[in-house]
């Protein structure tokens, strides 16, 4: 009896297990779509001085540089989520099934723990993209001759490179890692603990309804906490070759003092229109793609069962 148990609960665990990479291609998905949103977000977060508006910043880039600057460095944002979303929805997932496997519900302490080493993983290895897609989203509120005009997101890495050394690929990595440990906790636990209130305490079942509810929320949680560290790591990482040494300490201070603490939160606005809708599509086509792993896996099992059966 004890082994039918075992056997039982280890093909669960199987079925249950989701390819590694399914986190980074539900974000490359919910990146393409939200594009437009983050490029504005990262031209508010390096405007200084007075606040501008979401909307009249996305006309004034459509009609002074062209409708599909609003996709500048779309290249470089499918380069960061194929290696930093990979890594840490990745590694979230392999935790949280190891530390189920050992206690009946893990609780808040646990899911914070795996999130923020995913987080922290999943931003040193999305550092490089990171950098290339915020210069290439900014690179046309430069002067002409500030321009670098990166083709594409691999001819920046090159450049860099090449023009600044291997080390400029990790600029603002200490900012970074703080945000993606943030943002991971802030998004992926939120969204976990949304979920199971709504199935716990709602009449809802386990569907659409309830992954879009859960990551409305998640999104909304995870814009506010991580708005101060997005604006200092953007601002870092827009910075010049001679900039290099500009720390995140330096650059909370100048803000502070010179802008004030609303500047923490600047482009918020579309920082959660962006960071809702690619909550919402990241996390309703990552459980789309469970689905139809599930369905593919029990299909596997049926058709393995006849064969189990004969021998």
């Amino acid at each position: 009896m004890a082994s039918v148990t075992t056997s039982t609960t280890s093909a669960v665990a199987q079925k249950r297990a989701t390819p590694f990479y399914f986190g980074g291609a539900a974000s490359i998905v919910a990146a393409i779509s939200v594009h437009p949103f983050d490029l504005t977000k990262v031209r508010l977060q390096n405007m200084k001085g007075a606040n501008h508006g979401m909307f009249s910043t996305m006309i004034s880039i459509a009609k002074n540089e062209g409708f599909f600057r609003l996709y500048a460095g779309l290249s470089a944002s499918m380069l960061r989520q194929a290696t930093y979303s990979t890594v840490r929805f990745g590694v979230y997932d392999k935790l949280k099934e190891f530390v189920t496997s050992r206690t009946d519900k893990p609780t808040v302490w646990h899911l914070l723990a795996c999130s923020s080493t995913a987080g922290a993983l999943g931003g040193a290895c999305g550092n490089p993209g990171d950098v290339i897609n915020v210069r290439m989203q900014n690179d046309g509120q430069l002067p002409p001759r500030q321009r670098r005009n990166y083709k594409h997101a691999l001819d920046g890495v090159v450049r860099m490179s090449r023009e600044e050394g291997i080390g400029s690929l990790f600029r603002g990595v200490g900012p970074n890692v703080n945000r993606a440990i943030l943002m991971t906790s802030s998004q992926c636990v939120s969204y976990d603990i949304f979920k199971d209130l709504l199935l716990r305490y709602s009449p809802l079942e386990d569907g659409l309804v309830v992954h879009f509810s859960s990551s409305v929320l998640a999104g909304l949680v995870a814009t506010t906490v991580c708005s101060p560290v997005d604006v200092i790591k953007t601002r870092i990482m827009a910075a010049g070759a001679a900039d290099r040494q500009l720390s995140a300490m330096t650059v909370m201070s100048q803000m502070y003092r010179v802008e004030g603490l609303a500047s923490f939160f600047k482009g918020w606005t579309p920082a959660f229109i962006r960071l809702g809708p690619q909550t919402i599509i990241t996390f309703v086509v990552l459980e789309q793609f469970k689905t139809w792993h599930a369905a593919w896996h029990d299909r596997q099992l049926v058709r393995a069962a006849p064969t189990t059966s004969k021998l």
